[in-house]
């Protein structure tokens, strides 16, 4: 497995959010890395509040966090898949410790339920993981490495079993990722020798979404990236680059995402 990706694909401004959070991405333990993509560490110090945007990834996060700010107890919660565009508002001081399971990397972990049965919720991790979450020995400590550590000694201790069910999950939502021809549901199922509803079942069970769901996702991410890097976009071109029929349904799908079409999130 290779390590942490370092493009920031689906955080909306991330020049601006990186420039009011210290936020790093480190990796888990070796033997994590077949259900991990990485672990993300953000820090903040704010004499403002601030609200940070995402568009989800098809992946479920296990997250400790302290807002400190509000009072509240520190806790760790397992967050399906985002179905929409997720926001965060940060203030005073806090931290947070996330694990990004790749898509098809959580269902070990959890194997009681399909991983559409958490897909749009937020839970307590007690509630779906089988061992109590460290929260003081994740968030506590000054050094980052301790952190990591903590991390992968909670996580090695869940003993995920390896299921090749979730590793073809896995490598079929990295192809969708990374294959620009991939474009419809029907073209992967036949790609892979597999009908459309039992590419439907294995998503279902190991991603938390649809095939579908995860090719359009992707298409938007890459739109996201082009209208805040880009200032002449062709937005036709895109389209149909993106396997569009029109820039009508790409400006549909992008503004029901991100709220705004892309012109506006572009001038923006």
């Amino acid at each position: 497995m290779s390590g942490p990706r370092r493009d920031n694909r689906g955080i909306v401004d991330a020049r601006e959010l990186f420039s009011h959070v210290h936020f790093r991405r480190r990796e888990p333990a070796p033997a994590l890395r077949p259900y991990l993509a990485f672990y993300w560490l953000i820090d903040w110090d704010l004499p403002q509040p601030y609200t940070s945007y995402v568009v989800p990834h098809p992946s479920v996060n296990l997250v400790f966090q302290h807002h400190g700010s509000t009072g509240e107890p520190a806790f760790a919660e397992v967050a399906g898949v985002g179905l929409g565009l997720f926001s965060q508002t940060l203030e005073g001081r806090g931290r947070v410790c996330g694990v990004k399971f790749r898509p098809g990397g959580f269902r070990p972990f959890a194997p009681a339920h399909p991983v559409s049965h958490w897909s749009g919720r937020r839970l307590m991790a007690d509630e779906v993981l089988a061992a109590p979450s460290p929260v003081p020995a994740v968030l506590d400590p000054a050094e980052e490495d301790a952190r990591v550590a903590a991390l992968d000694a909670y996580l090695l201790a869940l003993a995920p079993e390896p299921d090749p069910q979730a590793e073809r999950a896995t490598a079929l939502v990295e192809r969708v990722r990374t294959d620009r021809t991939i474009r419809r549901v029907g073209e992967l199922a036949r790609a892979e020798g597999l009908t459309a509803r039992s590419l439907q079942r294995l998503f279902a069970t190991h991603v938390g979404v649809g095939p579908k769901w995860v090719i359009l996702r992707y298409r938007i991410h890459e739109a996201l990236e082009r209208a805040e890097t880009d200032p002449e976009v062709d937005w036709a071109a895109l389209a149909a680059g993106l396997g569009y029929s029109d820039q009508a349904h790409l400006v549909r799908d992008f503004t029901a995402t991100v709220g705004a079409p892309p012109a506006a999130f572009a001038a923006r």
